[in-house]
């Protein structure tokens, strides 16, 4: 059987090469820091990112990208997607002509405004056919600890997105399959900053009256953009829209939800990555989604807070303005 190589040994990379490895495949995990893969590699677990957690004998630790890659017949890139195309480009080379490539990144990319499907087919020149992205509620601490989660995985061709998501498939894993690349990975990367913001109206003490109004809000606001980007409304409903939104919203295991809380509490972004060692992908992602919105002439009140609060420096208390400031009229998506 083929191998699957894992690009990426953070904590959803490693996770995701154990789900891999529990469905039966062989799989070769890359990390970029040759201490961190020497740490998997003799203690069978990743002791910075998923402590505590054995891997399956069949994930392998590497820190050369080709030895990853090398007759691989699926790519995982676990990249965050600030910094994909940049890595992308420098092993991009090794890329095996006929791997399907597949992304678990949940982000825009600032400047170009590129999904992550995208910025694969623009750096490695591979035929979005042989792309496929994957999204959903996966808090990693909990799917490491192999507790029962759904994902979606998405691709144009239908037969690229079974063939990953049978790959996958696990007593307490299971990917649903989907041909709207759009909607998936527009749900993945706005749920992001909208936990952003519910985070911070929680760390200034509001209740969950407004934790409610806000996740409303936040996803009417991505269907908006959605649909006017090509994505169909009803991705939004399935679990890599509204299911990814509750989780990544509602749970302390979230770094975007976490990261809202303590800038909410009075903590600037530089204490908070001082102190974490990490960015959350909301907060890098959300000038590149409000620009996209630009773009299309949609209007996202709530992203375009996070954005004030984050980029320009304004107080968490805009949140709350932003969500009553609303034009009273009729409720609708």
């Amino acid at each position: 059987m083929s191998h699957v190589a894992v690009m990426g040994a953070g904590s959803w990379g490693t996770t995701f090469a154990m789900v891999l490895a529990d469905a039966g495949v062989p799989v070769r995990l890359w990390g970029r820091r040759r201490e961190l893969v020497d740490a998997i590699a003799e203690l069978r677990m990743n002791p910075e990112y998923v402590p505590g957690v054995v891997l399956p004998e069949t994930v392998q630790a590497t820190a050369d990208p080709e030895q990853a890659m090398a007759g691989a017949d699926l790519v995982v890139l676990a990249i965050p997607s600030q910094v994909l195309r940049a890595t992308l480009a420098g092993w991009a080379q090794h890329l095996p002509a006929t791997a399907t490539v597949l992304s678990l990144a949940k982000g825009i990319e600032l400047g170009t405004l590129m999904r992550m499907s995208e910025v694969i087919e623009d750096v490695a020149g591979v035929a979005p056919e042989r792309i496929a992205v994957l999204s959903g509620p996966n808090l990693s601490p909990e799917i490491a600890k192999r507790r029962p989660a759904g994902a979606v995985v998405a691709s144009v061709a239908a037969d690229t997105a079974q063939a990953v998501a049978a790959r996958c498939v696990t007593s307490y894993f299971r990917a649903e399959t989907s041909a709207d690349v759009i909607g998936v990975e527009l749900g993945g990367a706005t749920k992001n900053v909208v936990a952003v913001s519910v985070g911070m109206a929680e760390g200034l003490g509001l209740s969950d009256n407004t934790r409610a109004s806000l996740i409303t809000r936040g996803l009417a606001e991505t269907v908006r953009l959605g649909v006017a980007m090509g994505a169909h409304p009803e991705t939004f409903q399935g679990l890599s829209g509204v299911g990814d939104l509750i989780a990544t919203c509602s749970s302390p295991l979230s770094r975007n939800h976490t990261f809202g809380v303590q800038l909410g509490q009075g903590r600037s972004i530089q204490e908070i990555v001082a102190a974490t060692q990490q960015t959350a992908e909301g907060v890098r992602s959300s000038e590149s989604i409000l620009a996209l919105a630009q773009r299309h002439d949609v209007d996202m009140p709530l992203v375009e807070s996070v954005v004030a609060v984050v980029a320009d420096g304004h107080h968490p208390a805009l949140i709350a303005g932003a969500l009553m400031a609303r034009e009273l009229k009729a409720e609708k998506a």
